[in-house]
């Protein structure tokens, strides 16, 4: 009975002494992780912040050079567009310089007192019919002009009976009598302000003055 008692004992005192181990255990655990805890203690690293992202600077990037691209096209585009325009007007110059050169009707002369067509102003309408038949949206004002020799108004019918002739001559080579005026100058504009048969010869004369079409 004694022996029992003993051992029963034993048993209870060993109990009591793997609870007090565990129960420190514990104990110094809870004290360790409440100091981690406590103020004054060194934190855990902190995360990094992020760094902005490069992403962002190159489509940044990408978004200007298209805009200096569009730019530059568009800066190229007005002058092409600039330089064709100047060509054009270029050429439309040259094209009305030329038909004019074309359409230039030398001035034709007459005999003193005379207003018929003298074979050699025949022959200078007759040359010059087929451009304005090319050209019809040209006309022309056929102008009459005398000597100094006779009154004024004797050289204006004379002047006008020139004019008049030449432009029925132009008519009957197909050209529309609409296209055609006639004025006479008479002696009032001489083209030679000599006083002599050869500034007189000169001055007996049409001349042919070019209206292009209107714009």
């Amino acid at each position: 009975m004694k022996r029992s008692l003993f051992w029963v004992g034993l048993i209870a005192l060993v109990l009591c002494v793997s609870v007090a181990f565990l129960t420190g255990c514990a104990k110094k655990a809870a004290l360790k992780e409440t100091a981690m805890a406590a103020p004054g203690s060194t934190p855990p690293a902190a995360k990094a912040s992020p760094t902005p992202s490069k992403s962002s600077d190159d489509a940044a990037a990408r978004e200007k050079a298209l805009r200096d691209q569009a730019a530059r096209e568009k800066a190229a585009r007005d002058a092409a567009a600039k330089e064709a325009a100047e060509r054009a007007k270029r050429e439309a110059a040259a094209r009305a310089a030329a038909i004019l050169k074309e359409l230039q009707i030398p001035d034709i002369n007459f005999d003193y007192d005379k207003y018929n067509l003298k074979p050699l102003a025949q022959s200078t309408l007759k040359a010059a019919a087929p451009a304005y038949l090319k050209y019809q949206d040209y006309k022309l004002v056929v102008e009459g002009h005398c000597d100094e020799r006779g009154t004024v108004e004797y050289n204006l019918a004379l002047g006008e009976k020139r004019a008049v002739e030449a432009a029925k001559y132009l008519v009957d080579l197909g050209i529309a009598k609409e296209r055609i005026k006639t004025i006479s100058y008479g002696k009032e504009m001489p083209l030679d302000k000599g006083h002599d048969e050869a500034a007189w010869a000169k001055n007996r004369r049409d001349r042919f003055v070019i209206f292009p079409p209107v714009k």
